[in-house]
């Protein structure tokens, strides 16, 4: 190798999305803002990466100095991931599965029966893909624990009360959005009923069992994330709009909130 090799710009190629080849050079290992896309649930987010990543090391759960925070930023964190999971898979129906009698209070039975419960209406189904997303919720009288969940295809409520068979069940779609609203709409609204739980249960329930996740999807359908790099964040957020084609619907930046703490960070949706 000789030294004008070694000052050439490296090259990355990034992804490609709808046949076009995303490309970015050396933005991509040094200081700048980094943003990933997830180009099925119509979003994108990230942050400013200075030159020098900021030291970080692993903490048990339950062993943080500041629990209250880290508790914050575990429920916020898990609420995105649930909100992009239902978003590019456009979950747009939600239902509840009770328990009837004195309920359940055991995790892990609840766990097993929702298993069984979303197997069989997958295979009642015929058997094709069946994303999911599904939230345990605690009664607040003490009866034990019922399930949320959303689904993206339209169940039966019959079927749904006769595989389930332990108590209530309902669904519904979701409603009262704007004129002109659809699918990707409907599923961000039902993440945003989800999520309402998920943080529910990070913040306010003692019962919670650390380590475990307070939630769970059906596996393989994950959204795809792809990413973009910008001097600053407009050009990352204009590179982001170039997968869409049109710019956001809404942008957030942590410029605009007074008591963030981390490294300055934006977020944007665009509409379905």
């Amino acid at each position: 190798m000789n030294h004008d090799d070694e000052k050439e710009t490296p090259v990355f190629l990034v992804g490609v999305f709808f046949g076009v080849i995303v490309v970015d050079s050396s933005l991509s290992r040094g200081a700048g803002w980094r943003l990933w896309v997830y180009p099925q649930a119509g979003e994108a987010s990230g942050a400013f990466r200075p030159s020098i990543p900021p030291q970080c090391a692993f903490v048990p759960a339950g062993q943080s100095r500041d629990a209250h925070r880290s508790k914050q930023v575990a429920g916020g964190r898990a609420r995105k991931k649930l909100r992009l999971y239902c978003a590019a898979n456009r979950l747009n129906r939600l239902g509840t599965l009770t328990y009837r009698g004195e309920g359940c209070h055991d995790p892990a039975a609840i766990r097993a029966d929702l298993g069984e419960f979303f197997r069989t209406v997958r295979d009642r189904m015929g058997g094709g893909a069946f994303p999911y997303a599904w939230v345990p919720e605690w009664h607040k009288s003490g009866h034990g624990m019922h399930a949320h969940f959303a689904v993206g295809q339209f169940i039966p409520q019959r079927l749904i009360r006769d595989v389930w068979g332990h108590g209530f069940v309902s669904i519904k779609l979701i409603g009262d959005l704007p004129v002109g609203s659809g699918p990707l709409e409907e599923a961000r609204r039902a993440a945003g009923y989800l999520s309402k739980y998920v943080a529910k249960d990070f913040t306010d329930d003692p019962r919670r069992d650390l380590g475990r996740h307070r939630y769970d999807v059906a596996e393989g359908f994950q959204p795809e994330m792809l990413p973009v790099y910008g001097r600053s964040a407009a050009e990352a957020l204009s590179k982001a709009s170039d997968f869409f084609g049109k710019p956001p619907a809404r942008q957030w930046s942590s410029a605009d909130s007074p008591d963030w703490g981390g490294l300055p960070a934006v977020s944007a949706t665009w509409a379905g």
